[in-house]
């Protein structure tokens, strides 16, 4: 399951069974920490993908897995990358820095049960986002 949606214009992290990982990304987002996230595009529908697109450089809603809202972001891109080869964009907007390699380690554990099989040739989209401060 990826670790966000988008959907009419919301950003849904977390899922059922999480254990808590879809409210440490909103306390990352909310400290200023996280400002990339991305899934396997293989998970994504043609309606979802267009979805995904569509609002970049509108202000988006993040929510927990139960629906509520709890900040706003800027989507200011869209784009894919390879999970062998990711754009440091992602990488540093994840809270990784420039450290590929944490990328890659955190990314498998959270999809180690997406029943894909990720590679080096995985393509991800990418959304990048700021947060929008009151």
């Amino acid at each position: 399951m990826p670790q966000v949606k988008l959907h009419s214009h919301k950003m849904i992290f977390g899922w059922e069974n999480d254990n808590g990982t879809g409210e440490m990304l909103i306390q990352q987002i909310l400290k200023g920490e996280k400002t990339a996230t991305c899934a396997p595009k293989e998970q994504y529908s043609e309606i979802e993908l267009k979805e995904t697109y569509e609002p970049v450089g509108e202000v988006v809603t993040v929510c927990d897995k139960e629906g509520n809202a709890r900040c706003n972001v800027r989507l200011i891109g869209v784009f894919e990358t390879t999970f062998g080869h990711p754009d440091l964009r992602l990488v540093s907007g994840e809270g990784d820095g420039d450290n590929l390699e944490k990328f890659k380690h955190d990314h498998l554990i959270a999809w180690q049960d997406s029943g894909i099989d990720i590679n080096e040739d995985t393509i991800l989209i990418v959304e990048l986002f700021e947060l929008v401060k009151d």
